[in-house]
């Protein structure tokens, strides 16, 4: 009786899955600029060539590794209390921002986005604009109940709200504390002429 042969497809997987891992170890231990795709190759025992097959850069590496580890279409909480809402969904934001693995990964990938628009499209399709649409689409819901005057800029909102936390991540200041939080979500929804 003859072995069943091995299937590619799987082999496959299982180096996609060992790359993925190793770009984060290595993000994780050295930050991004540590991180090569030759780190990457001996790390998941791969050929940089295998890694080339499947992603442009290390970039990219490092983007769908977060992504499988993030749900970037979770649902913003809709709970009725609109800044409890975006209290929650901000810290929430924060605390990934701060916190390896994902914080030292998406740092080193947005310094990347200045030159290469292709990643700067993926980052897009993957975290911000989902992010950014759920969180205009609270908005709206809280418009709807009227909490929200009709011609509020919903966009420009999420921006005021959202801006601050990414200067500070960028910057590399101290994120907000918990009580700064709540004074720049109450600000900005005091500028919206939010009702209770």
């Amino acid at each position: 009786m003859s072995a069943t042969p091995p299937n590619p497809q799987r082999r496959s997987e299982r180096s996609r899955q060992a790359i993925l891992a190793a770009a984060i170890g290595l993000c994780t231990e050295k930050g991004y600029v540590g991180v090569t795709v030759e780190a990457i190759a001996a790390r998941a025992g791969v050929s940089k060539k295998t890694i080339y097959r499947w992603w442009p850069s290390k970039g990219f590496v490092l983007l769908e590794a977060l992504a499988q580890r993030t749900d970037s279409n979770a649902p913003f909480p809709d709970t009725g209390h609109l800044a409890a809402d975006l209290y929650t969904q901000m810290t929430g934001v924060v605390r990934l921002l701060t916190t390896p693995p994902f914080g030292p990964a998406y740092i080193g990938i947005l310094s990347e986005l200045h030159h290469d628009e292709e990643l700067t499209k993926a980052v897009h399709e993957i975290f911000i604009t989902p992010r950014f649409t759920a969180a205009v689409n609270r908005l709206k819901s809280a418009q709807r109940q009227g909490r929200l005057p009709e011609g509020a800029d919903l966009e420009l909102a999420v921006e005021l709200l959202y801006g601050p936390l990414y200067y500070r991540y960028a910057l590399r200041k101290p994120a907000h504390t918990p009580e700064r939080m709540a004074e720049l979500v109450d600000h900005v929804l005091r500028t919206l002429d939010c009702r209770p």
